[in-house]
């Protein structure tokens, strides 16, 4: 019987911790190789690590919770050079180190082994639901109970948007809730790492009142996603002189041609909302309006600012471990429909925490939208490496003057925050302007 231990690994972009979030395995259980051993969260996501050996499950050598170097040990596997498994492998190369493989190496026709206790996720009864099993899973991923939902289609059964509706309106109740008076009455959390002393002085209560209440205080640990939001947050705020502009539309006709795509069979699989017009507009008015889409650089040889010829739309996203803002590379590549489904992949990946690293770099613009709890405008920080972001306030009905008449229209806000170092006032005005008439005439996008 030979150990093997597996260090943790660096999984990209130059990380050097990552927290152990949840073990997928116990000791004494057979894995094989690339089962998935346990769930980690970097400061850009969380991130499955397969097993790179086959065996038994010897050691859990760091608890859930621990925050640990790149490099270190976190489990270790107990192989028999003997076993039944290494000796039905074709290759004398994998015989010989025993049946632990690294990933990558020699064959997987003697892995044949799984672990005996795979780990079960719960899903909630749904038993009496009519759905099919696409639908089912979509609902598992989202944490929807079907037996809650509000059947539309025919014969009663659960469609994809019944799913997706129920899921958004219960994001936005969770946000809304109340919690009673004994459960919390103060959050500390520490200011981000650069933030200037007096702000966290006038923010933060002082160290004996937080002692005098620690029995009602909770402490939340800034680590991971929130860390390096936080950490960019400050560093965009107190690096580039912000202004913001916006206005108010009649977004009637946007309403109209999403109603319309719903219908379409073309878009029957791919869930369409307000968010892709937004988009596309959004895409629309950088190519008229190329400053917005652009960075100021500090070079050796001074500042200088980097005009970016393609799109890479980041779209802002709340998540439980904090602010992700994932981006469509060279959106202005892609289609209506392109667009809508590379919109929906991306929504669903940040919302399990999932989002590659890669996919969070090399933004050129982002949106934000905070309709989607209910808020009219609001003043977004740019993120950091861009010159712009676009608010997207929530659309209802309002009165609004048609013709010399007053009727009842769908109304929303657009504002814009820029660098005002790199976008001059008419620039911004004239982007958010452009953003506002396609909402208003949808039609012009056709060119």
């Amino acid at each position: 019987m030979s150990t093997q231990n597996f260090h943790l690994p660096d999984v990209g972009e130059g990380l050097t911790e990552a927290e152990i979030v949840t073990w997928k395995v116990a000791p004494g259980d057979t894995v094989a190789i690339n089962d998935v051993i346990v769930e980690i969260e970097t400061a850009k996501s969380l991130v499955e690590l397969p097993s790179p050996y086959e065996g038994i499950v010897g050691e859990l050598l760091v608890s859930e919770g621990t925050t640990v170097e790149v490099g270190a040990p976190i489990i270790r596997f107990e192989s028999d050079a003997a076993a039944p498994a290494a000796a039905a492998s074709p290759a004398p190369a994998a015989e010989e180190a025993g049946g632990s493989v690294l990933v990558g190496y020699g064959t997987g026709a003697g892995a044949t082994s799984r672990r005996t206790r795979p780990a079960v996720r719960p899903v909630r009864s749904s038993v009496g639901v009519i759905a099919k099993p696409p639908i089912r899973k979509l609902a598992r991923d989202l944490d929807v109970d079907l037996s809650s939902v509000t059947p539309t289609g025919a014969d009663g059964e659960v469609t994809r948007d019944d799913v997706i509706k129920h899921a958004s309106q219960a994001s936005v109740f969770r946000n809304i809730e109340t919690p009673e008076w004994g459960d919390v009455r103060d959050e500390v959390v520490p200011a981000p790492a650069g933030a200037p002393a007096g702000l966290a002085r006038g923010i933060a209560p002082t160290q004996s009142q937080i002692g005098a209440d620690a029995d009602r205080t909770e402490s939340i640990p800034v680590k991971g996603v929130r860390k390096v939001s936080a950490s960019a947050m400050v560093q965009s705020a107190y690096s580039a002189p912000h202004v913001t502009v916006w206005k108010e539309v009649d977004a009637t006709r946007t309403m109209e041609l999403v109603k319309r795509l719903k219908a379409s069979p073309d878009y029957a699989d791919i869930r369409v909302s307000p968010l892709l017009i937004v988009a596309r507009a959004v895409i629309w008015a950088v190519r008229r309006n190329p400053m917005v889409n652009a960075a100021w650089v500090e070079t050796e040889n001074g500042a200088e600012i980097a005009v970016r010829h393609y799109v890479n739309l980041g779209i802002a996203a709340a998540t439980p471990r904090g602010l992700l803002v994932p981006n469509i590379k060279d959106a202005q590549e892609l289609s209506m429909k392109d667009l809508a489904r590379a919109l929906n992949r991306l929504t669903l990946t940040a919302r399990d925490g999932k989002t590659p690293p890669a996919d969070q770099q090399g933004g050129t613009f982002t949106i934000t939208n905070i309709g989607v709890f209910g808020m009219d405008a609001g003043t977004p920080i740019i993120n950091p490496g861009e010159a712009g972001i676009l608010a997207m306030g929530t659309i209802s009905q309002k009165p609004w003057v048609v013709d010399g008449e007053v009727r009842p229209r769908w109304v929303t806000t657009v504002a814009g925050s820029f660098d005002h170092r790199v976008v001059d006032g008419d620039g911004m005005s004239r982007f958010i302007a452009d953003v506002a008439a396609i909402l208003e005439e949808p039609a012009l996008l056709v060119d």
